[in-house]
């Protein structure tokens, strides 16, 4: 009896064991029932008929992360380069998982790999390493339009390295160099070429300065000659006035006479310490006569004014 208790105690316990099925959080299990699909079970406990029910497939409704081997593409310009990258997905129907597909990883690796050669060989080498995140959106719509009937979303792409030949990469570095050297030149010339424009704008505006100067210099000793001059001018013209003056009272014309006689002496006596010869008037001996004939001149001019 004891052997027959414990028989039918461990057959309970594989009844139950079949019956109940415990899904973690997170995980689906697919239920088939007599070899068809029969339910998805959801997280928690769940019960099936035992011998007629089987869990047939478990998945992980995480996001999960699949390492895309590296591979050779050809860029456009026919450039070699070895690039891989990461991919990320998740399962969002487990019956499609289960059954739309054989190995939906395996598939979504292999459907990376061919969408990335096919994007790579778009462009040239140059823009492969500006245009990752454009080749990036490309590779995620490219498969997330095939693995949706997989039950799968894609949700990112990442491009870990690209990486060129040994070849290429020494005359990148030359190109890189030479393009240094090259914007060095440019502000270099662009440099002396500003300096230049300074040094002709300086010497503008220093000529224009001096030239500037030059004319206000001459304006006023112009300004100051014909002061001078208008200065001089009403000077003799108020001398000539006084003179006139005199002459016109009681004994200027005496006074006149007296004066042209000795400015009449004075300038032959300069004229006789100065010079061996001396020509004189015919009528020289004659002074009276000569200092008549200057006071009629100055009488006539006096009936003129």
């Amino acid at each position: 009896m004891f052997y027959v208790f414990l028989t039918i105690a461990i057959l309970a316990l594989l009844f139950v064991f079949m019956t109940v099925k415990v899904v973690p959080q997170q995980t689906a299990y697919v239920a088939e029932r007599l070899g068809k699909f029969y339910a998805v079970l959801q997280p928690g406990i769940n019960f099936i008929i035992p011998f007629f029910d089987r869990v047939a497939y478990k998945h992980s409704l995480k996001e999960a992360a699949l390492d895309i081997p590296e591979q050779i593409c050809i860029t456009r310009d026919n450039v070699q380069v070895r690039v891989d990258g990461v991919i990320f997905i998740q399962v969002v129907d487990p019956q499609k998982a289960s059954y739309g597909i054989a190995d939906y990883r395996f598939a979504v690796s292999q459907l990376s790999q061919t969408t990335m050669r096919s994007e790579i060989g778009k462009i040239e080498l140059d823009k492969t390493f500006e245009e990752r995140m454009t080749i990036n959106r490309a590779v995620v719509q490219s498969i997330d339009e095939a693995a949706i009937s997989w039950g799968v979303k894609v949700l990112r792409y990442e491009i870990k390295n690209i990486t060129p030949p040994q070849t290429v990469l020494n005359a990148m570095e030359k190109q890189m160099q030479a393009e240094r050297e090259k914007r060095a030149v440019i502000l270099q010339s662009e440099g002396e070429k500003q300096s230049a424009i300074n040094l002709a704008e300086g010497q503008k505006q220093k000529v224009v300065l001096e030239s500037e100067g030059i004319r206000l210099r001459q304006i006023n000793e112009a300004a100051g000659e014909a002061e001078a001059i208008i200065t001089v001018a009403d000077a003799t013209a108020e001398s000539i006035r006084k003179v006139a003056e005199a002459i016109q009272q009681r004994g200027g014309l005496d006074a006149v006479q007296l004066r042209v006689a000795e400015q009449l002496v004075d300038q032959f006596g300069k004229l006789a310490k100065t010079n061996n010869t001396l020509i004189l008037p015919a009528n020289f001996g004659d002074l009276a006569s000569i200092i008549t004939s200057a006071m009629t001149v100055v009488k006539h001019q006096e009936k003129a004014q």
